[in-house]
Order: C-alpha cells, then sequence, then structure tokens
C-alpha cells in the first residue's frame, strides 16, 4: 500500500468515530461510561483475537504485552472519560473539544522523544485555549466557569494524545500494531468492567432492546474494531504529526452528524470556537510539516 492509502484508512476511521459520537451519547443514558466501555472493548476485544489469532501468537513475548497494558491502560482512560464528558455536554461539543489532542501531540511527543515543539506549536496552543473558551467558559468575566462535560472531555484529550504517542513509539521499535490492538482492547475491556463492578450499576433488562443493541453492534464492530485497526496499521506509516491532522477531522464529523441527526444547534460563539480550534490544529500540524520537509523530518515514517 502507498503512504496515500494509509491515510485515507485514516480519514474512514475518523468518519465512523464522528457517527460514534451521536452512538454514544444515546447508549450512555442506558449504559454507565465504564459499563459501556467495558463491555464494548471486550467484544471488540474477542472479535480481534479471533480474526488476528496469528499475529497475536506471534507476539506473546514480554515486550508485546507490556506495550499492549500501556497503550490499553491509556486508551480506556481516553475513551472512559470522554464518554464521562459525553453525559453531559453535546455530542459536537465533545467532538471538537477530543480533537485538542492534535494540538497536544507535539508536547506530548517533547516529553518522550525530546524533540522541542516549534513557535506554530505554542501559537496552536494559544489559539486551542481561546476556542475552548469560546466553546465551554459560561457565565461573567468576573465568574467565569467551565461545563463539568467539557472539562472532562479536555482531559481525555490529553490521554488520546499520549496513545497516539505511544503506539507510534512502539511500532517503530518494531512491535506488531495488529497484536497491540488485540491487546489495547482486551485491557481496556478488562478495565472497563472492573471500574464498572466497583463504581456503577447495570441497566435493568427491561432497558436492553433493539436500539441499544443496534448501537453496541456499530460501536464494537464500526467504531472499535475496524476504527482504530485503520488507525494502528495507518500509524505504522504515517508520522504522528500527519497522522494527527488527519484525525482531526473526526471533530468535523461529530458535529456534521450531531447537527443531522441529534438536532445540535450552532451559535455565533461556538462557531467561532470551533473555527479557532480548528485552526490550532491546522496551524499546529501543517506548518512544522512544511518545515520538516525541508530537511529530514523529526517524526519519520514508519514505512
Amino acid at each position: 500500500m502507498s503512504n496515500v492509502w494509509y491515510k485515507l484508512l485514516i480519514v474512514a476511521a475518523t468518519i465512523m468515530w464522528g457517527l460514534s459520537f451521536v452512538f454514544m451519547k444515546d447508549a450512555v443514558n442506558v449504559l454507565q461510561p465504564a459499563y459501556l466501555i467495558g463491555i464494548r472493548f471486550s467484544f471488540a476485544g474477542l472479535i480481534l483475537l479471533a480474526i488476528l489469532w496469528k499475529h497475536v501468537r506471534q507476539s506473546l513475548d514480554r515486550r508485546h504485552l507490556v506495550a499492549g497494558l500501556i497503550v490499553g491502560v491509556l486508551n480506556f482512560l481516553a475513551f472512559w472519560v470522554q464518554t464521562i464528558g459525553l453525559a453531559y455536554t453535546t455530542p459536537g461539543k465533545n467532538a471538537f473539544i477530543t480533537g485538542v489532542y492534535c494540538v497536544i501531540v507535539p508536547f506530548a511527543w517533547w516529553l518522550v522523544a525530546k524533540k522541542r515543539p516549534t513557535v506554530f506549536n505554542l501559537v496552536a496552543a494559544v489559539l486551542a485555549v481561546a476556542g475552548l473558551g469560546l466553546v465551554s467558559l459560561t457565565g461573567s468575566l468576573s465568574e467565569l466557569t467551565i461545563e463539568f462535560g467539557d472539562l472532562m472531555t479536555l482531559v481525555c484529550a490529553f490521554f488520546f494524545a499520549f496513545h497516539i504517542v505511544c503506539v507510534s513509539k512502539f511500532s517503530d521499535a518494531g512491535l506488531n500494531v495488529l497484536a497491540l490492538t488485540v491487546y489495547q482492547f482486551l485491557v481496556g475491556g478488562v478495565c472497563g468492567l472492573a471500574v464498572g463492578a466497583c463504581t456503577e450499576t447495570l441497566p435493568p433488562a427491561s432497558a436492553v432492546n433493539a436500539d441499544l443493541v443496534t448501537t453496541m453492534l456499530y460501536l464494537v464492530i464500526c467504531a472499535s474494531c475496524l476504527a482504530l485497526l485503520f488507525q494502528n496499521i495507518a500509524l505504522a506509516h504515517v508520522p504522528p504529526a500527519q497522522a494527527s491532522l488527519l484525525l482531526s477531522l473526526e471533530s468535523v464529523f461529530g458535529v456534521v452528524f450531531s447537527v443531522l441527526l441529534y438536532g445540535e444547534q450552532m451559535t455565533p460563539r461556538l462557531i467561532a470556537g470551533f473555527a479557532l480550534i480548528f485552526a490550532a490544529i491546522v496551524i499546529s500540524e501543517t506548518f512544522p510539516l512544511k518545515k520538516r520537509s525541508c530537511a529530514p523530518n523529526e517524526l519519520e515514517s514508519q514505512s
């Protein structure tokens, strides 16, 4: 496959994730966050284990298991906190605030690879903060507050950023990304069920209907198995900065589907905030990439 096809895999994943915000909003009204993530990832992990057993069997060693544990915990924390936030905010806001992880990736990579962010990354961070202020802050200037759901979504963005960096580092080290995908789902499923058993209650059997089953099937098969598999395969061949730029389309698709299917209303303030956040994502990733294209890039492709 050429590099273009790997990028198209990422775009396909963003479409599936964009639609998943609406499905998750419906599901979280019945299943509490940890159980929702636990059930979703457990089934996804078992399906992928059956499909990718050959890769898993060849990767049953300490390096893969430790890496799988790390990316699995990060992935669980990201989705769990994101789902908690989604219960208290709209799918569109949840999608766009989650997209801030693209701005965070260069700073997370700095901690891991000791490569400093550029001035463009700093400018993007300022724009992202301004956009978040328009989207999330409420009240008078003297008593500004951030909505709980928006705050939780912002926290999840940090987990997603470090998850992307870790997957890239592990694939760069020669680990099998297909096996890592299976491990991360199984670990995430166990974490979700464990946290749910300790802190949540399952809904009554009467709450399980055809709509919930359809929602969970989409989340397990499309938004989990296919989308994350596409992402992890592509991350082995697309540099993290380029990948995060393409992954930012998830926010756009999330808002589009939220407006079309959930009926979310777009106010001028929300539109301005979304525009600033998206501009921050583009500046953070596009301009440094142009700079690196003139010299050997800092985040090399895995191909």
